[in-house]
């Protein structure tokens, strides 16, 4: 299926995924999906708020050390990419939104995206 990838840099998307059910893309179109997400931040290998984490395949694809500090921090539910563009979005500028969040963190920022979170998700907007 690379050859159907339609974001640029190492990642994968597919904007109508042949593998998603209906089922499927109601549960990302209204980020239910995510929900078992909290699992991990409940045992403490995630957070609320942070650099979305990438499968293993798009991590190895990495060109360059320098994108390997988004694992400085733990990954996150939501970020600031996600609010700010959710899917529509280029992976350098994604990476630039993971970097901003990492060096400006506090708790008032962390704060500023969840409450961002609630009305993208509630709209849908670039849910892929």
């Amino acid at each position: 299926m690379e050859q159907q990838n339609e974001a640029g840099g190492p990642v994968f998307k597919i904007k109508d995924d042949p593998r998603v059910t209906r089922v499927g893309a109601i549960l990302r179109r209204t980020s239910f999906d995510e929900l078992p997400q909290l699992i991990n931040v409940l045992k403490g290998e995630m957070s609320l708020v942070g650099p979305r984490p990438l499968p293993t395949r798009d991590v190895l694809r990495f060109e360059g050390g320098w994108l390997l500090r988004r694992f400085c921090v733990l990954p996150g539910i939501t970020g600031l990419w996600q609010i700010n563009a959710r899917n529509t979005i280029r992976f350098e500028d994604w990476v630039q939104h993971d970097f901003q969040y990492i060096d400006g963190w506090s708790l008032k920022l962390d704060l500023k995206i969840l409450l961002k979170t609630v009305p993208v998700v509630w709209k849908g907007g670039g849910a892929v």
